[in-house]
């Protein structure tokens, strides 16, 4: 960027301050003014025009106010009790407030770290948050001069982050359904939850490629795969959005999250370097962001707080304005992540005062900054200095405005508190979390002992930690009620089996995920819990082995003090020589991973009798996996990440190019388990594809069908998944790229034709002059149930 774009004249500033200088303002809105109402309250005017209106009758500071949130800060529109205080508010905000960050959270009374309030603190329920909405909304509407709404945004991960709310899967649980139309009804959950407490955006879906397993935040994503994080994604913002505008009242936006290369962070930790080129941006991590706002109607975006080729991306214009606003027509606001503007100081040492972040970060086209608006309160005096012109502030508050007037909130700005509490985790709300626990379980390997059978089992032993205190993931509230994994269990026993725990391991002294300090149990209790578990085995006849991570052992680092990235995959402590003297019994064992990375499991891969992968599965956690284990569930979820053999393996993904995994001394270049792999309790076969012709033109589509066979005894479910590989090209390309999926469930003996259709733009590449063409040539097409057993065919593009 260059120095006369950063600073801008001051003649024109100076134009631009008086033409703008607030005790002016009013003369320009006594001029448009009508005489019954201003047009902007009109809602029977377009939105655009009720834009222009309501901007040309802003002063300088309302427009800049509509720029920030508050969160640190808000104590200056709360009582001490936590009450909204209009006059306070009033006192504090004369021009107005843009959003109100997390109105759910009791911040400015319990004080935490920077992801929320204190470790343990409970937040607002249900009528509480949607009375303190109301009543902002209220001041907003009524006490400032021109009645702006306010946006209130909240977390909403895997379900919404808020105290008595539906929590569902975790969103890597989520991918491994490989069920879009699954994921898109449990954020319809998500956004009814929402909308009925008043909030109006979500912080949310994530659409990062993950790309390595130690970074912590890689529980948030939808995995390693373009295509499917794509598909997810979109189904998430059907579910939360729906598919047009304005919003329905039981609808909230989404924000994509977070743009970009944030899932490939340099070592595997928290927002470190993502060192990609433009070709790898755009052939993997650019994709599910283009497909969504270019495919629905996407109103907010989150740059990544990470640098990529020395720009982070809060300060990057060649990300936000020519790539996404122009080259996509996103017509959205770009939301800051939270503190991400102070970070171009205090991380990237970009800038030695927040005036200098302030006018970077609004170059690059950041409208909102959250959590509050700290170097954007500056903007007034950067104005008047010259150093920001008028119009970009007014392009910024267009954006706002028009996300303010799509969302119906200046005639509907208040909801109905008292329906708020029925309207959260409702009886179709809680059969759904089963329903998405039970897809989302994928089972690794399955020596015949799954399903187990009730009516063989006189004493069933449930050992780990986590079956009885069952980790649920990050971003997350407390629901009403988490069904453990030994709740679940007890039930399904009930008048067939005993059921004795031990917790045989312990992980950590807590598991509250926004506790700075994590500490590890120590050797002397592990060895006494493990003695005692060994006990509870011989007596035994089937054991439940519950093992894994919790929230604090793989999260978000967000602080220097407040770590969650790791060095290793390994199981953390003595989980695996629990393991050892657990099969050692010669006993039937079932291993249950709850986690949140893809943990290198070597030993129990080559030992368990059966392992279930988990990940983390939400409130109904115990009732799901009681489904899956005794069958009444047949799993059918998929990985959406490959599982390294170990870290040094790493970087570990299936669509790698031709010239990687050459190979190692002394060691394997095959992953323990690859992309798209899941067993079940049948089996299938999936058959070869077939092409309704060989050879198409390059503008041309072409359909492929695949048949898909229940072979086995059981009902179940098979994902049917499609790759491409582009034969020869003038640029490198991956060994297979997936391009469809289909989760189908067959009978016994039935069998399916999945038809799919390939467009040219799976078939594209970026060529050596970075412009998206079809080449000539042939490309491999290849079906199978993962991204390994696969069959082929060959295509020929003329």
């Amino acid at each position: 960027m260059t120095v006369s774009r950063r600073f801008r004249s001051a003649a024109l500033a100076a134009v631009a301050a008086i033409a703008l200088t607030p005790a002016l303002a009013p003369a320009a809105h006594a001029q448009t003014a009508r005489a019954d109402k201003p047009l902007y309250k009109d809602a029977s005017q377009p939105i655009d025009a009720r834009v222009e209106d309501l901007l040309a009758r802003m002063t300088l500071e309302e427009k800049v106010q509509q720029m920030v949130a508050i969160w640190l800060q808000k104590d200056k529109i709360q009582s001490p009790d936590g009450e909204f205080d209009p006059v306070k508010a009033s006192t504090n905000f004369p021009a107005g407030l843009g959003q109100i960050s997390r109105p759910y959270d009791r911040r400015a009374i319990t004080q935490g770290p920077a992801a929320g309030a204190a470790a343990g603190t409970i937040n607002r329920g249900a009528e509480d948050t949607a009375r303190y909405i109301n009543a902002a909304q209220k001041w907003a509407v009524e006490k400032t001069r021109l009645g702006i709404p306010l946006i209130m945004h909240e977390e909403a991960l895997h379900g919404y982050v808020a105290p008595g709310a539906t929590s569902f899967p975790q969103a890597i649980a989520l991918a491994s359904s490989f069920n879009p139309k699954l994921q898109e009804k449990v954020f319809a959950v998500a956004a009814r939850e929402m909308r009925a407490r008043g909030a109006n955006l979500a912080l949310a879906p994530v659409v990062d490629i993950a790309r390595d397993p130690r970074w912590g935040r890689i529980e948030e994503t939808y995995g390693e795969d373009p295509y499917l994080v794509g598909e997810m994604g979109l189904a998430a913002i059907r579910g939360f959005q729906g598919t047009t505008l304005p919003l329905a009242k039981d609808k909230v936006y989404v924000t994509l999250k977070h743009m970009t290369g944030h899932g490939a962070p340099e070592s595997g930790t928290n927002i470190g370097p993502a060192t990609v080129s433009e070709r790898t941006l755009r052939e993997n991590f650019f994709p599910p962001f283009e497909r969504a706002v270019t495919e629905l109607p996407v109103m907010s975006v989150m740059p990544s707080y990470n640098e990529i080729d020395g720009i982070p991306s809060h300060a990057n214009r060649w990300l936000l304005h020519d790539v996404l606003r122009q080259e996509w027509g996103f017509k959205g606001v770009v939301l800051s992540d939270y503190f991400a503007i102070r970070e171009l100081n205090t991380r990237h040492h970009l800038f030695d005062n927040l005036g200098d972040a302030a006018v970077r970060a609004l170059d690059a086209t950041v409208d909102f900054e959250t959590p509050d608006g700290e170097a954007y309160a500056l903007l007034p005096q950067l104005v008047r200095e010259g150093r920001v012109d008028i119009a970009q502030i007014d392009e910024s508050v267009r954006r706002i405005l028009r996300l303010k007037f799509n969302a119906g909130l200046f005639e509907n700005p208040y909801v109905d508190a008292k329906a708020a509490a029925r309207k959260t985790e409702t009886p179709d709300a809680i059969a759904l979390a089963r329903e998405a626990a039970r897809q989302s379980m994928v089972l690794l390997k399955n020596d015949g002992l799954l399903p187990l059978d009730a009516g063989k089992i006189k004493r069933l032993a449930v050992i780990g930690t986590h079956a009885s205190d069952t980790p649920i993931g990050g971003y997350s509230d407390i629901p009403r009620h988490v069904v453990s994994v030994l709740e679940g269990l007890k039930t399904e026993a009930k008048g067939k089996f005993e059921v004795d725990f031990a917790e045989g391991v312990k992980l950590t002294k807590a598991r509250l995920w926004a506790q700075d300090e994590v500490e590890l149990i120590d050797d002397a209790t592990n060895d006494r819990l493990r003695a005692q578990a060994l006990e509870t085995a011989k007596n035994a006849d089937t054991i439940v082995l519950v093992l894994g991570d919790n929230e604090q052992l793989s999260r978000e680092a967000w602080a220097d003090n407040h770590l969650g990235d790791r060095n290793s995959l390994e199981l953390i402590g003595p989980q695996n020589r629990l393991a050892q003297e657990i099969f050692a019994l010669g006993k039937p064992v079932v291993v249950l991973l709850l986690n949140g990375r893809p943990l290198s499991v070597k030993y129990l891969s080559e030992n368990a009798p059966a392992l279930i992968e988990g990940w983390y599965l939400g409130q109904e956690t115990g009732n799901a996996v009681a489904d899956v284990l005794f069958g009444r569930a047949n799993p059918g979820g998929k990985l959406p990440v490959t599982i390294a053999r170990d870290v040094g393996q790493l970087p570990m993904f299936y669509n790698h190019k031709p010239s990687a995994r050459r190979g190692y001394l002394f060691a394997e270049t095959s992953p323990l388990y690859p992309f798209g792999y899941g067993l079940s309790y049948t089996s299938f076969d999936v058959g070869a594809p077939v092409l309704a012709t060989p050879t198409i033109g390059r503008y041309n589509n072409v359909k492929v069908s695949v048949d898909v066979t229940n072979t086995g005894a059981r009902a179940g479910d098979e994902v049917v998944q499609l790759y491409v590989r582009d034969d020869l090209a003038s640029v490198t390309r991956p060994v297979k790229e997936l391009k469809r999926f289909e989760r189908v469930t067959l009978q016994p003996g039935e069998k399916k034709t999945v038809q799919f259709e390939l467009t040219p733009r799976d078939l594209s590449l970026w060529n050596v002059d970075m412009k998206r063409v079809v080449e000539p040539g042939t490309f491999t097409i290849s079906s199978g149930p993962d991204s390994v057993k696969l069959k082929s065919t060959t295509l020929t593009v003329k």
